[in-house]
């Protein structure tokens, strides 16, 4: 499963019916485990949360189960080696054949704070779109930041991943979130789940240059 250039982000996807887990290399390596070395099931991931974290994500995946519906859980892992990481867990439905939602596919993004290094590389690499379009990728953050209490930096380094994970400019990714920010109604007071969709499948609806 692709995941994008950074190890910091990674894939799954949950089938509803046999609780089957698939993890992509990067989220293995999130919790420790070298490439092929291991067969997630929900008890080996929840065995992972960290004890004051283990019950709300309990409830998010009952109710990914349940409605359906796309979700997002910011919380804490702990690896095999007993590192703690901070991590964005955004997921939308998962189609079968029919069309039917049979899970939900989406992605790890390690938020946990970097090396000055590792932060002064991620903006010099996109330095230049950030001057050519400051307003609407401020605005994009900001949104972030609120729909999941993440920091400035961690909100840039989102919508950077997008960039890359979709293929899309970052001007034109931020650009277009925030025209379509106000279709969600009451957000953010009625719930991140509309928020969740539309950062999965904001791209899809940029045009081309």
């Amino acid at each position: 499963m692709g995941a994008g250039n950074s190890d910091n982000v990674g894939s799954f996807r949950f089938w509803f019916a046999d609780q089957r887990w698939e993890w992509s290399d990067e989220v293995a390596a999130m919790h420790g485990y070298r490439p092929g070395t291991v067969t997630p099931t929900t008890e080996l991931l929840l065995e992972h949360k960290h004890p004051d974290d283990r019950e709300q994500v309990e409830n998010t995946l009952a109710r990914a189960v349940e409605k359906a519906e796309p979700f997002c859980s910011r919380h804490r892992i702990i690896d095999t080696r007993g590192e703690t990481h901070d991590v964005l867990v955004v997921g939308d439905g998962l189609l079968d054949a029919d069309g039917q939602v049979a899970g939900t596919a989406g992605y790890y993004i390690d938020v946990t704070d970097t090396l000055a290094e590792q932060r002064r590389q991620t903006l010099t690499s996109a330095l230049p779109e950030l001057f050519e379009a400051r307003a609407a990728i401020e605005q994009a953050k900001g949104a972030l930041m609120a729909a999941y209490a993440i920091s400035p930096e961690q909100a840039f380094r989102v919508l950077s991943w997008r960039s890359q994970e979709t293929n899309t400019k970052l001007r034109a990714l931020a650009e277009q979130l925030v025209v379509e920010l106000p279709q969600l109604g009451g957000w953010p007071a009625q719930g991140r789940t509309a928020f969740d969709h539309l950062l999965l499948t904001v791209h899809e609806r940029v045009r081309p240059e």
